[in-house]
């Protein structure tokens, strides 16, 4: 990965909101991907949203929620297209109800998938669970199939209600994946546009290898048109689901917080970013991978890894970032961490660096168009503040920030954001210019199919590995 300095200065940035509506009467918690609803509306966000914030199935983290879970689709100038309740048979929270914008079927518009529950008295009836589809245009159900239950209550809240949709191609051929689990067995299948079964594989709490991710990017990572996910430290074939590759399969069994690809320009190579969570005591806890599984550095000894991100510098340095944390809690008030101390490292080498802010709370999104971050205090929590790689203060989103990316019909990224009051608002740099490195990023499969991915899973960010 190139570490040489380009030289050249970032330009200023306008940060402006371009777009607003006010959703609900409150916002705890908002979701939000790109999709598309063909050329009549090539462009779409679709949301989930609710009055109270996201509901965790761990026992440690879970509350009974006031609010019911919506679905909207907005255009890009933030109009609502639909709006869908999932009613009280749902619980409003992002491993219980995955949602994933996906065009399975072909015809140009992204259907959206989700996990429905068809019986209202009882939101934890896994027998219950559907996955829904519905027509991007309209909002209507389109169609219905059992949701795959795997495993057993007896493992717990967490382990039976961490669920994931996601989707990909193979040669062409479009293949929807549904899993669950997370941190002890882990189920997956694959699914043909008719919603046939395509595959199925399991993995056991006592095989070898790591557990999952909260992320689960896909991408064609050695070329050959067949799209591969990652799946934690393993790399899994939408063909078949048969395992490519499973980093530090006979050293690590713990799950990892971040599973990031990174693309580098110079070798046209896929390296891979993890962040370790659990298994505290087993080194490396921040390490990077090839395209083959294989370490080319680690970093850090101890520790409960959480929370992390690549980002490309206007100066052409390329960054990784994670944090340590004591512990951590969530409820109805929020999401907190303790007792944090920041890392950052030069992605191509593992060399420590440094930027002079504090990273906690950050996002890259490059506002200005000329393929390098900008940052923005946006997971919730934070105060909405953007600022450039100098620590220079560029304005505020004033809120939380679901989504960053190309989501809109001009140049530069822009970034989604929502309040507590329910408005929702798109910001952009209204000087704006997209340089030859930005639109080279903009163009790669990986960006648009990933900006999709920010609904099913913590996929907010993934894009920036490119």
């Amino acid at each position: 990965m190139p570490t040489k300095s380009r030289g050249v200065a970032a330009p200023a940035v306008d940060l402006q909101p371009v777009a607003a509506v006010n959703l609900a009467p409150a916002l705890g918690q908002c979701r939000a991907a790109a999709a598309c609803l063909g050329p009549s509306l090539p462009r779409a966000i679709l949301l989930t949203h609710a009055a109270d914030f996201d509901v965790d199935p761990y026992i440690n983290m879970f509350f009974f929620p006031t609010d019911t879970l919506k679905i909207a689709l907005l255009d890009e100038q933030a109009h609502v297209v639909w709006q869908k309740d999932l009613g009280r048979g749902v619980v409003p929270g992002m491993w219980f109800c995955p949602v994933y914008p996906f065009d399975l079927d072909g015809d140009g518009v992204d259907e959206i998938y989700y996990v429905d529950n068809v019986d209202p008295q009882h939101p934890l009836s896994l027998d219950n669970y559907r996955l829904t589809r519905l027509d991007g245009l309209s909002g209507q159900v389109t169609g219905q199939w059992p949701w795959p239950r795997r495993g057993s209550l007896d493992r717990g809240l967490s382990q039976s209600y961490r669920n994931f949709i996601l989707g990909g191609y193979v040669r062409g051929q479009r293949v929807l994946v549904t899993a669950q689990g997370t941190y002890t067995d882990m189920y997956l299948q694959g699914w043909n546009p008719d919603l046939t079964p395509r595959w199925e594989i399991n993995i056991p709490v006592d095989s070898p290898g790591a557990r999952g991710s909260h992320m689960c990017p896909v991408l064609d990572l050695d070329g050959d048109g067949v799209d591969e996910l990652l799946w934690g430290e393993r790399c899994l074939s939408l063909a078949d689901g048969r395992e490519k590759w499973c980093a530090d399969r006979d050293t690590y069994r713990g799950h990892s917080d971040v599973i990031q690809p990174i693309f580098d320009e110079e070798s046209s190579r896929w390296f891979v970013y993890a962040i370790r969570e659990s298994a505290y005591d087993v080194a490396p806890r921040v390490a990077l991978y090839d395209d083959q599984g294989r370490r080319i550095w680690g970093q850090v000894d101890k520790g409960h890894m959480d929370m992390g991100w690549t980002a490309r510098l206007d100066d052409g340095r390329r960054l990784v970032m994670a944090i340590r944390i004591s512990g951590k809690t969530c409820g109805p008030d929020g999401r907190f961490h303790s007792d944090r101390e920041e890392f950052l490292f030069d992605a191509r080498t593992g060399a420590p660096a440094t930027l002079p802010f504090d990273l906690y709370q950050t996002m890259p999104v490059d506002l200005n168009g000329d393929g390098g971050h900008e940052f923005v205090r946006g997971i919730p929590g934070a105060n909405g503040q953007v600022i450039d790689r100098h620590g220079q203060a560029l304005g505020s989103v004033d809120g939380t920030v679901p989504l960053v990316g190309k989501f809109l019909h001009r140049p530069g990224e822009q970034i989604l954001s929502y309040r507590k009051d329910g408005l929702i608002r798109f910001w952009a740099d209204r000087r704006a210019q997209d340089s030859p490195a930005a639109q080279r990023r903009y163009a790669h499969p990986f960006y648009a199919h990933n900006l999709r991915a920010g609904i099913s899973g913590s996929n907010y960010a993934v894009v920036a590995g490119v």
